[in-house]
């Protein structure tokens, strides 16, 4: 008998991702599908070879009750809707996992929060970033004091993604929809949490996107790093990793990540003096962290929690804070102002 009774909001998008994986695990058996388009639902059973018997519906809370083995709920549905999924999973006795960003706004993610506490359920959230060995490799390298005490830590993201549907339309595009992700990372690599925010949010000539596309923003964290952020969805030419180009800088020198192979750090050499300090370069080798890396290696963690019984990595809790950062970036470009985090 399966572990885990799932069903699985939304059918579109990131939801194949999710099901390559779902159906890949023996513990693992979909009760239902829940998607405001009853086709896109239907085709999902067709496509991934689901029993005949698997339960469609159109809506989460009569999902939950014709199906109540149900003990995780998959959202994949738009940010807009992940409140309600989430909070009805909880609220139904359903421990809840599902894609970024966590809600729409700092009230929605605070009520998922509540009701987590309340209920005693747990809800995940995608961050795949964080699960790649360039991720991993720095954060050890930082452990090891590599760099010294942080100063300050930069990431550039920019790819002109044409996705059409409902990115087109959302109104903070950039920040809400990818840049947590990058934001994740920075705590990541920063261990610590911000406390304020400037960020300046545009939507420049040629844009594809009806609302911001575009952002600049510097943190403060707690421990007096300084994080810059420099993003664009609609830049065409020249593209960064989705994972960003990353430059950290510390008391001994810097390091440099283009987000897939190229690592490398240069620490100044001791005892060396002049105008500028000759550095030895170090090229750092990618930690083995095992076959699973990005989506695979964040859906492992997230199941090893339930199973383990602890809160996962990307806990709701724990990815409150760089939702913050977001809502927090959003906050400053509307009223143009640097903004408290705490």
């Amino acid at each position: 008998m399966a572990r885990f009774k799932v069903i699985l909001a939304g059918c579109g998008g990131m939801a194949n991702t999710w099901m390559n994986y779902l159906t890949k695990r023996e513990d693992v058996e979909i009760v239902g599908l829940c998607d405001i388009i009853i086709e896109r639902a239907s085709e999902f059973v067709k496509k991934f070879n689901l029993p005949e018997k698997t339960k469609i519906f159109d809506d989460i809370k009569n999902a939950l009750s014709a199906c109540p083995e149900t003990n995780l709920v998959v959202d994949c549905t738009t940010p807009d809707a992940h409140e309600l999924i989430v909070t009805s999973a909880m609220n139904a006795g359903a421990d809840a996992i599902g894609e970024k960003p966590m809600a729409e706004t700092r009230a929605q993610a605070l009520n998922e929060i509540a009701v987590a506490n309340k209920t005693g359920r747990s809800y995940a959230v995608m961050q795949n970033r964080i699960y790649l060995p360039g991720m991993r490799t720095i954060r050890k390298a930082l452990s090891k004091n590599l760099l010294g005490r942080l100063g300050s830590v930069s990431s550039d993201f920019f790819i002109g993604a044409h996705f059409g549907g409902f990115r087109d339309l959302m109104d903070n595009v950039l920040i809400l929809d990818m840049a947590v992700h990058t934001f994740y990372q920075a705590r990541f690599i920063i261990g610590a949490n911000p406390v304020s925010v400037y960020c300046h949010e545009f939507n420049p000539a040629g844009s594809w996107y009806k609302g911001n596309a575009s952002a600049i923003a510097i943190f403060e964290f707690e421990n007096g790093v300084v994080y810059d952020y420099r993003g664009s969805w609609c830049s065409e030419g020249y593209n960064t990793s989705w994972e960003c180009d990353w430059r950290i800088i510390g008391e001994k020198g810097t390091l440099k990540w283009d987000g897939g192979a190229n690592l490398s750090a240069q620490i100044k050499q001791n005892g060396a003096s002049g105008f500028t300090i000759p550095c030895d370069e170090i090229k750092l080798d990618m930690l083995d962290i095992g076959a699973h890396h990005g989506h695979e290696g964040c859906f492992d963690e997230m199941f090893n929690a339930l199973i383990e019984k602890r809160p996962a990595e990307t806990d709701c809790h724990e990815n409150y804070f760089a939702m913050n950062m977001v809502y927090g970036a959003i906050e400053s470009a509307k009223y143009g102002k640097k903004v408290g985090l705490v």
